[in-house]
């Protein structure tokens, strides 16, 4: 406890006296969970100015009253209240940790009046950035920081570490994995600045090797202060960091299936016993990566370098325009999730590419009418 409270603002906080005098007000909920006390002393040791708390979901309620889904990663359903307290207290920025507050949603007021939601990709490249930054501010080297992330998770970050001279790894989903990769990374002597996954778990520094949603909000909280010092959005930043390192656009989802069984069905049609699809409408197939059964088309002996599992299903295609497409069964729920992502320099081309694609690779390969599976869409 010394440690994590302690030390970590040494290793993290760097404008405690920005922080004290800050006027940004910020809304957080702790989702009906245990975060609200915790959340609030990993402000404190940041210095920044209590937040103002979504009172009807600030104690532990196995309940859940006000929400249907008591996961911020559920979006605009989820943060109906916080949003409100925003309103009255005039705060653009809102932070939601999940009820065990080992993951960090964000959502900051538009013009206009609407909220952003970012995705965990977005949330995770913008942290990736600002400890980067200032790593390099306090003399290190960006050959000796590395960057973790689930392979289901954007590529931005990597494109930010390619660039930037940092290393980067992707593990299989899930933080028994990326925190094994952070710790190997660590004994080889490298820093490991975030290690992440799309599912809005982050873990920042080196203090936790598990995702944080507590320490995630304070840092996350720290660079919006910074942000708005300066006259600057996070959404308008993001805005930056895309000019600077591409658009990646991404789209995640998926589709109900009634049982196991039809998901190793729907895997096993694909595969077509080892003569894996090579195009989806026009859009031609370069590499096929199959981490069931330990093929991957784009290694010298064909073997992939993530561990293959047969007990669970994973897929991933990357097609000649550089889009890579991650098709897995849930462990834990009856989906079949979809994880699509295109970058380019023109976001509006790009998405409309992404949307199109997003529609075939799931018609195509899924076939939710064929099988009988619930399918939301796209947008």
């Amino acid at each position: 406890k010394a440690a994590y409270w302690g030390e970590r603002p040494k290793s993290l906080c760097h404008h405690a006296d920005d922080n004290a005098d800050s006027s940004l007000p910020i809304v957080y909920t702790a989702m009906h969970g245990v975060g609200a006390p915790y959340t609030a002393r990993s402000f404190q040791a940041f210095k920044l100015k209590p937040f103002f708390s979504v009172a009807e979901q600030n104690d532990p309620d196995p309940s859940f009253p006000t929400v249907a889904y008591p996961n911020p990663e559920e979006g605009k359903g989820a943060l109906e209240l916080s949003f409100s307290k925003a309103s009255s207290v005039k705060s653009p920025l809102v932070l939601a940790n999940d009820p065990d507050a080992d993951r960090l949603a964000v959502a900051e007021l538009q013009e206009g009046g609407k909220w952003k939601i970012f995705s965990g990709n977005e949330i995770g490249m913008l942290l990736a950035h600002w400890l980067y930054r200032k790593a390099v501010e306090k003399g290190k080297s960006p050959s000796k920081l590395a960057i973790v992330a689930s392979t289901v998770s954007s590529k931005m970050t990597r494109a930010l570490a390619l660039k930037e001279g940092m290393r980067f790894e992707e593990t299989l989903t899930g933080f028994k994995w990326i925190c094994n990769k952070k710790f190997d990374l660590q004994q080889e002597g490298y820093e490991v600045i975030l290690a992440f996954e799309e599912s809005i778990g982050f873990c920042c520094g080196d203090l936790v090797n598990d995702k944080d949603g507590v320490c995630a909000a304070a840092v996350f909280a720290e660079m919006s202060v910074q942000l708005y010092k300066a006259g600057m959005t996070v959404s308008k930043h993001l805005d930056f960091l895309y000019e600077s390192y591409g658009h990646f656009i991404s789209r995640q989802g998926y589709v109900l299936v009634p049982n196991p069984k039809l998901t190793v069905e729907i895997f096993d049609k694909i595969r077509n016993d080892r003569h894996y699809p090579t195009s989806v409408g026009p859009y031609k197939i370069s590499q096929v990566r199959d981490l069931t059964t330990g093929y991957d088309s784009s290694t010298a002996d064909n073997k992939t370098t993530l561990p293959a599992s047969a007990s669970s299903q994973h897929l991933t295609f990357t097609f000649d325009n550089g889009c890579i497409a991650n098709l897995r069964g849930s462990g834990t729920e009856p989906k079949l999730k979809y994880y699509v992502e295109l970058h380019g320099s023109n976001a509006a081309q790009v998405t409309e590419t992404l949307l199109d694609m997003v529609k075939r690779i799931v018609n195509t390969l899924l076939q939710p009418e064929q099988n009988g599976l619930k399918w939301a869409g796209v947008e």
